[in-house]
């Protein structure tokens, strides 16, 4: 799927629980359970609230579609939980129950199949790359971003504003907008921690300017060596237009 994801950011997946079957009598299984298990705490836990934890970890690429939506934990993985035995917690009685459940909520989903919109994005510097190799479209880009930003009387900009004219360049490089990937704010933040962003300092407008351009580069060269990726699920309940094709989890 991670091929077509690069293709198209959005794919349409008709989740019918045979993708979740596969998962769970797969190789990895196991592992992937013992993993989720150490990672949930369940001490002071319930068994039924310790699967329910472990299935909202499950992801789309498992087979599970997200049992954050409400329709899902309603329809599909609350009645897989009816009528079960509470018990103590161990790891083996977690491994032994939740494989049972599991296999209900893929017997659900074959009866009531959930279409997920499934998105995902690549952070990879490209854009940045492509803009600093283009000198025109780099100074217009800057020009545009500086538009509203206030001057002294002097000429100069306070290095405060870095962070704000980045935020209306990123979408024109390929970068979120500051706020709306964790992981890219951290990049960010760091960046900017580096040359002192927030120091207030007044500068000339062309040192503003190479200022930015040094901050993209060194997002670009950190976006290189590890590229971020982000995806979401949203399930859709409205009925889909026919002319839109779906595609089974696996494609």
């Amino acid at each position: 799927m991670a091929a077509g994801l690069k293709r198209d950011p959005i794919v349409i997946l008709r989740m019918d629980g045979e993708d979740l079957l596969e998962f769970i009598n797969g190789p990895s299984y196991e592992a992937e359970m013992v993993s989720i298990f150490s990672q949930i705490g369940c001490e002071d836990a319930s068994l039924r609230d310790c699967i329910t934890k472990a299935l909202e970890k499950l992801t789309v690429d498992q087979g599970m579609p997200p049992s954050s939506d409400s329709w899902v934990m309603r329809n599909i993985v609350e009645p897989a939980l009816e009528s079960w035995d509470d018990q103590p917690v161990s790891q083996e009685t977690f491994l032994e129950e939740s494989k049972k459940v599991a296999k209900r909520v893929a017997q659900n989903l074959k009866e009531e199949p959930v279409i997920v919109a499934h998105s995902e994005n690549t952070f990879d510097g490209s854009g940045i790359k492509r803009l600093l190799s283009n000198k025109f479209e780099l100074d217009k880009l800057l020009n545009v971003g500086l538009e509203n930003v206030p001057k002294d009387r002097n000429g100069k900009i306070s290095k405060e504003y870095l962070r704000v004219v980045l935020d209306v360049v990123a979408p024109s490089v390929g970068l979120p907008q500051i706020g709306a990937v964790e992981q890219m704010d951290k990049v960010v933040a760091d960046v900017l921690n580096r040359i002192d962003a927030d120091d207030g300092k007044m500068i000339k407008e062309d040192e503003f300017t190479k200022l930015l351009t040094e901050i993209m580069g060194s997002i670009m060269l950190q976006l290189e060596g590890n590229p971020i990726s982000v995806s979401s699920n949203s399930v859709v309940h409205e009925p889909l237009p026919s002319s839109l094709s779906l595609l089974q989890a696996s494609t």
